[in-house]
């Protein structure tokens, strides 16, 4: 302790002896007797408040053990209620996304077998082609090798 402090208690106890020295009348017997009554009461005193206090303190424990298990059950439900939304639209956005993934292949098939019959056609118009022109030149041909034999 500090100098001060020392000072301070030192006074604070001649004050009080003081004190309990004029209220006997001088009797320092009778101001020590009376001190110790005065001790014997405040001791008293503070054991009948603290089991009183032990039940008060214990019943505001509870009360705040039940306040923050509410507060833990209400998070825990907000939670719950928004991983449940979450939940829901992931589901909803993959369901989306499926349902753009079968429209994009339907539409790929159809331009795919779009693409088949042009190719077809073209092929086909080709070969048709390809059989006129041969089958010209052919009777061409023929005409030309019955001329040399005498024919028309």
């Amino acid at each position: 302790m500090s100098r001060r402090g020392l000072a301070v208690l030192g006074l604070a106890a001649a004050g009080g002896a003081g004190y309990y020295l004029y209220s006997a009348g001088g009797d320092p017997k009778a101001a020590e007797k009376h001190f110790e009554a005065d001790a014997h009461k405040a001791s008293a005193k503070i054991r009948g408040e603290l089991p009183g206090r032990g039940k008060e303190v214990e019943k505001r424990g509870e009360a705040y053990l039940n306040q923050a298990e509410s507060q833990v059950n209400q998070a825990a439900a907000d939670t719950r209620r928004k991983l449940e939304q979450g939940k829901a639209e992931a589901e909803k956005q993959w369901q989306q996304g499926k349902a753009d993934v079968e429209k994009k292949y339907a539409e790929g098939k159809k331009e795919a077998g779009d693409l088949l019959h042009r190719t077809e056609r073209e092929i086909n118009k080709g070969i048709d082609t390809f059989d006129k022109t041969v089958e010209k030149k052919a009777a061409e041909a023929k005409s030309g090798l019955s001329s040399w034999f005498g024919g028309k």
